[in-house]
């Protein structure tokens, strides 16, 4: 690679931040800023600017590995691969396809994620394939699904969030685990709106915000249903956009009528004035949206939880209308895209479904096989793994570390060792890749080229910088070599753009239509937002999904002039209502002329600035429709157009305190580690910042308990035991304790939380279950 900056994205979260990677003349490559993306506009947080110390050889894995007499020792490629293609294959013969398990990863490319999904069903024939997305935002998905008709994380670019006027955020942290998307937030107040956060914990988001509801573990869905009650109560419902565009209201209200406020307090320990005040703020503005993340979703009723406050959205008028409604802050860095194309066990791609006649048909022609010979949906993620080394004999497992990240994890890493046979493709040698019996040193983001979906909807583009490391090839690689070892040897290229065009071919028609986007296009363009179908007379989406997008065509319609100050300036200037659905960019300025290379790196010659309005999509001269910014502007994704609300009601949490586990466990991220922390923990500057797990433990607590601040504590569940120092803070409930999930070992948190799942999404309950704190002395660790 030549010493020139190649324009590209983080490898961490779903806000996919845009960066600059620059090979050194002496080895090791430069992270710096690119400001030319509109979502982060430079700014990058101490993971993304860290990046490039996971490339070094130092920290990861460089050779296949093989076990030999219960040790990991260095093998060929040929070997190594030749013995994951025998025993899967012996796996097979012996007890049938689904004794075969597939677990992929949110953090995988577009084009991998399509790829292991099309290997298990056509190469494997096994239904046995899930993702450790199952983990991140099930429930939000299953939910929009059910109210909207289509799940996009978020309906909107974030660049609408400075333009609305309040924006009630539950069970998200961004100010750490997104740092960069803060300013966004800081813009809304800046311009006038209001923050409203809902955090059992004052978190460094809760400080910013103007009023922070503090809730009771698990008691998301009460709270959501109390400020609909008053929203009812105090007349503030907009019962013209009720008629017009919703259905299911009465029902849905009735059940909202059922949580007065007292009720509601004395379940959540919300105080009625504050929910009175949090209605106030979110009604007065003519826009505001809810966002969610992992706090509300991450629950046993995480589905009923997102529709409540799905449901308050509903009833005041937001989704559908400017710089409103409600949206889903994806974790993952391909958290979106991972489950739109095939990894799920319940899903093809283009966000299909398995058990639709019709999409199996189209997928089977795409692939060249008979749709009777596609298996049907497997089990979810923590089922999956539940189910190893009994129905599921072998697994092949691609970017996940399911021993420190899943639920029940000591259960689930019992379950790991007791399968047959394990291999594992990863960047790094993972807690659970030490379990393994063959692993694989594959690519990561800066050596390899493929698509993202951020957090928005935006189709991004990530470009090889580097080469990997002699001895290191990629997951496509790794699919082609073991589908031709087990005799499949069509239909698995390694080259990512050419798998590109058969996903968009696969996803054409679909809810998530990829079909109009093309490499080149994405270069161009610095992302498309789907659904951005191929045909120039299908509006956002299709008859299968009961299209998203007005019935007249008006999203393919250049309505802005050169000279639009939006154009320009990265979005300030209002949009029209009747343009929200999508708006063609034709500017000049805004798109590189024909010369630019396709890996796009003549991009780096425009100024830095920020690129030009992303909520008003362009395609470049050739290219029919311009991709979709903003959903639901003229219709939902149902068949009849409305929206549907979904009646709901509180119920506890699987898990309530008692005499032996009276207090309550909720868990989450910290701002210098990610997810399990397999990449993280190898950063030296981040672990000097993050270096162990801890727990936090309110003072009155900690004086009933006799612990210090720094003093060894064990948190005890019904499924096992983690210890870690103390941490004595106020901005925790009394009657809750919080643990950091990126550790190992003994600090594992993830040793403690409850696997009861959700009965639509199946979500694991992370964010809540009952504990008790027991404070160590000297020998008792």
């Amino acid at each position: 690679m030549e010493n020139t900056p190649t324009p590209t994205h983080c490898p961490y979260c779903a806000l996919q931040c845009g960066m600059n990677i620059t090979p050194l003349p002496l080895g090791g490559v430069e992270v710096t800023e690119r400001a030319d993306f509109p979502v982060n506009r430079g700014a990058l947080c101490g993971k993304g600017r860290t990046a490039a110390e996971v490339l070094s050889p130092a920290v990861r894995l460089t050779a296949p590995l093989v076990r030999d007499g219960g040790r990991l020792v260095e093998a060929s490629w040929p070997q190594a691969l030749d013995r994951i293609a025998e025993r899967l294959g012996a796996t097979r013969e012996r007890y049938g396809p689904d004794a075969l398990g597939v677990f992929g990863g949110g953090g995988l490319t577009n084009e991998k994620a399509y790829t292991l999904g099309k290997f298990a069903r056509v190469v494997l024939g096994t239904s046995q394939i899930d993702y450790n997305g199952r983990f991140c935002m099930s429930s939000a998905a299953a939910a929009g699904t059910k109210a909207f008709g289509l799940d996009r994380g978020l309906p909107f670019p974030l660049e609408d969030v400075p333009r609305t006027g309040c924006v009630i955020l539950v069970g998200s942290n961004l100010a750490e685990t997104m740092p960069p998307s803060l300013r966004f937030f800081t813009e809304l107040r800046e311009n006038g709106g209001t923050l409203i956060v809902v955090d059992p914990r004052r978190t460094r988001t809760a400080e910013q915000a103007d009023l922070h509801l503090a809730p009771r573990p698990g008691t998301d869905l009460a709270l959501a249903l109390g400020l609909l009650h008053l929203v009812v109560a105090e007349g503030r419902t907009d019962e013209e956009y009720i008629r017009e565009r919703t259905t299911g209201w009465e029902e849905a209200r009735a059940a909202a009528m059922a949580h007065w406020p007292e009720y509601v307090e004395r379940i959540t320990g919300v105080p009625v004035p504050q929910l009175r005040e949090a209605v106030r703020m979110f009604c007065e503005p003519e826009a505001a949206m809810v966002l969610t993340a992992r706090g509300p979703e991450q629950q046993s009723k995480g589905t009923d939880t997102v529709g409540a406050w799905i449901n308050l959205c509903l009833a005041t008028g937001r989704p559908g209308r400017p710089f409103s409604g409600y949206g889903c802050l994806t974790g993952q860095g391909n958290g979106q895209g991972g489950r739109e194309h095939g990894q799920k066990a319940d899903q093809l791609p283009g966000y299909r479904k398995l058990d639709d006649p019709a999409a199996r048909r189209h997928v089977a022609g795409v692939w060249g096989v008979d749709p009777d010979s596609l298996p049907g949906p497997g089990r979810s993620a923590y089922e999956l793994l539940d189910a190893l080394g009994t129905d599921v004999r072998a697994l092949l497992l691609m970017g996940s570390n399911p021993v420190v990240s899943a639920p029940r994890a000591a259960h689930v890493e019992q379950r790991l060792r007791s399968l047959d046979f394990l291999a594992v493709a990863d960047v790094v040698l993972s807690e659970t890749a030490e379990l393994a019996d063959v692993v694989l040193p594959v690519t990561q983001w800066a050596e390899e080229t493929g698509t993202t979906t951020s957090l928005e909807g935006r189709v991004l583009l990530r470009r090889q910088a580097v080469a990997p490391p002699p001895g290191v090839h990629s997951d496509l690689y790794v699919l082609h070599e073991l589908a031709d070892r087990l005799g499949v040897e069509k239909g698995f290229p390694t080259d990512p753009e050419e798998i590109f065009e058969e996903l968009r071919r696969a996803s054409a028609g679909g809810p998530a239509d990829y079909s109009g986007i093309t490499y080149r296009r994405l270069a161009e363009e610095n992302g498309v937002f789907w659904p951005c179908p191929e045909d120039p007379g299908e509006a956002e989406g299709s008859e299968e999904t009961g299209g998203t997008g007005a019935s007249d065509g008006e999203d393919a319609v250049p309505d802005t002039l050169p000279d639009d100050p939006a154009a320009d300036t990265g979005g300030t200037a209002d949009v029209p209502p009747a343009h929200l659905t999508a708006a063609a960019r034709t500017t000049e300025d805004a798109v590189p002329d024909d010369s630019a290379a396709d890996d796009g790196t003549a991009l780096d010659s425009l100024p830095h600035r920020p690129a030009a309005d992303a909520g008003a999509a362009r395609a470049p001269a050739g290219h029919t429709h311009p991709g979709t910014p903003r959903l639901f502007v003229d219709r939902f994704a149902t068949p009849d157009g409305r929206a549907r609300f979904v009646p709901v009601a509180h119920r506890a949490t699987a898990e309530e305190p008692d005499a032996e586990y009276p207090l309550l466990l909720t868990t989450g991220r910290v701002v210098s580690q990610y997810q399990s922390g397999a990449q993280t923990r190898r950063v030296a500057e981040l672990n000097a910042a993050a270096p162990g797990p801890f727990v936090e433990l309110h003072p009155r607590l900690a004086a009933r308990l006799g612990a210090a601040d720094g003093d060894p504590v064990a948190v005890v569940s019904r499924r096992g035991r983690a210890v870690a120092p103390a941490r004595i803070t106020g901005a925790i409930r009394p009657d809750t304790v919080f643990m950091p999930f990126h550790w190992p070992g003994e600090g594992r948190a993830n040793t403690l939380t409850n696997p009861a799942l959700d009965p639509t999404s199946r979500m694991p309950e992370f964010k809540s279950c009952a504990v008790r704190v027991e404070v160590l002395g000297p020998g008792d660790q």
